[in-house]
């Protein structure tokens, strides 16, 4: 079955409307995020994500990580950490001495382990992440990957993030 198949009437009711269309949009983006192309999930979460410039951005990475297992947790600040480069995670280390994040890094370590991850405040991430933003705002990209493949976290973003990603998804396939 191919994608249009399975959810192409779904798809058009976001296309078609700048507003969600009523109903359950979690239950929809769950739909679409099963069956659609990462490539396309990634995409629309990529400009839900993006939407607030790095604010936006910023805070909803740190609801992200809130609502995350460990795991997760860690694969988003790596990721944080890997994008930023050492100059630009240095000028956050300094600014944010003292952080959880400073005390976890402070001898040079650039990685963190799940059981890490897990004991950074979400206020820390939101920081960190609106730092990286700022320096490098391809980041996004990078965030969207590791959450396309966890549409159960995603749904914790709210109806309009949702609504944003399928219209982009649907737009892309339409």
């Amino acid at each position: 079955m191919s994608l249009l198949d399975s959810i192409g009437g779904l798809l058009q009711q976001y296309a078609a409307n700048a507003a969600a269309p009523s109903g359950d949009v979690a239950g929809h983006y769950a739909q679409v995020a099963q069956a659609a192309p990462q490539s396309s999930v990634i995409a629309g979460l990529t400009e839900a994500l993006g939407s607030g410039g790095a604010g936006g951005f910023a805070q909803m990475a740190g609801q992200l990580f809130n609502n995350s297992g460990n795991a997760q947790q860690a694969n988003m600040l790596n990721s944080l950490l890997a994008t930023a480069g050492p100059a630009v995670l240095s000028q956050f280390l300094g600014a944010n001495a003292g952080s959880t994040l400073s005390s976890l890094l402070g001898g040079g370590q650039t990685q963190l382990t799940p059981a890490q991850a897990s004991s950074v405040p979400a206020d820390e991430v939101s920081a960190l992440a609106q730092h990286v933003h700022n320096a490098a705002p391809n980041v996004v990209d990078k965030i969207s990957e590791i959450y396309a493949a966890h549409p159960q976290v995603v749904q914790t973003l709210g109806a309009a993030a949702m609504a944003m990603a399928l219209r982009k998804i649907a737009a892309a396939h339409s």
